[in-house]
Formats: structure tokens, sequence, C-alpha cells
């Protein structure tokens, strides 16, 4: 049984901001910090990605663990009042992302998902760093110089010894 009545609780959940929230104000000040630059939830990109790195052809979507259904993850719990309500609203989040994501890389982008609970101060440095790693990573992957194999038997167009010589007249 809710606690809050209708209508406390209607303030409540649309006083919840979708951009600029604390998980995602950590995750841009610490890139920031790093010397990466970025866009913020860029319109033409399919889902509105909340952090754009165009040098590296990443997208970072910060998730809050209940509006995404972090599967696993103690943050996510289904409220007791208005159950189907709620979960076929994540499930629609869910299947959006989803799609958003195959979306991105068919463009060609890479993909980066990092949850709220990832952001908790126990985990957060560890996190941050791992991110970090995974972007120059992704960096140094995409500019390596690609290794090409020689061909070994070649079929000739030429005739063999055609004589072009000074000599052969």
């Amino acid at each position: 049984m809710d606690r809050l009545t209708k209508e406390q609780r209607h303030r409540c959940m649309s006083a919840i901001k979708g951009r600029n929230t604390k998980p995602e104000l950590l995750v841009r000040k610490f890139l920031f910090s790093r010397g990466f630059r970025y866009m913020l939830n860029h319109p033409r990109l399919p889902g509105h990605p909340d952090i754009v790195l165009r040098k590296y052809r990443t997208v970072i979507f910060v998730n809050g663990c209940f509006w995404h259904g972090h599967e696993g993850c103690k943050y996510y719990v289904l409220p007791k009042t208005n159950v189907e309500f709620w979960r076929n609203k994540i499930e629609r989040n869910q299947s959006r992302d989803w799609e958003d994501r195959q979306k991105l890389v068919a463009m060609g982008w890479h993909c980066i998902t990092v949850w709220e609970c990832q952001l908790k101060p126990k985990v957060r440095q560890q996190t941050l760093e791992a991110l970090e790693n995974t972007l120059y990573h992704i960096f140094l992957e995409d500019r390596r110089i690609k290794c090409y194999e020689t061909i070994e038997e070649c079929s000739m167009v030429a005739e063999p010894d055609a004589g072009y010589g000074v000599n052969s007249k």
C-alpha cells in the first residue's frame, strides 16, 4: 500500500528529471576532467544519447536502474501499487533502448551503458576508470593499422618477356 496520496505520488514522480541527473553529471565531470570533449543529447541520433563523443564514435547512456529495468539490481524493484502499469512502462523503455542501440550500431557507433548503481560511492572510481580505459581502447582499435595479407599467387596479364629494353628492335 502506498503511503502517499495519488496527488502526492504524481507530484513526486513528475519532479524526476530526464536530463542532467546526478549520475549523468558525475560521468560528465569525470570525462571532462580527463580531457574528453563531448556533446549532450544529440538530437539527430536515435535515442538522444546522454553523452556523445564524436572523436571516439561512441555514445554513452547513463541509465537509472529503476527506469530502465536493470535486471538483478537491488534498485530495480517494481512498486506494489499499479504493478501492471509500471511493468509495461519499463518493458517499453527496455525495448526502445534496445532498438536505439541497434540503430546506433548499424550507423557505426559504439554504445556504452553506465548504470546508476555502478556510480554508487563504493564502486564509482572503478567504474569511471573502466569507462576511460574502454574509450581509449575503442580509439586505438579504430585507428589501428590494418595488416593486409600478401597474395602469393599472381596472374600476369601482360606477356612474360616482351623485350621492351633498349636493345630490342
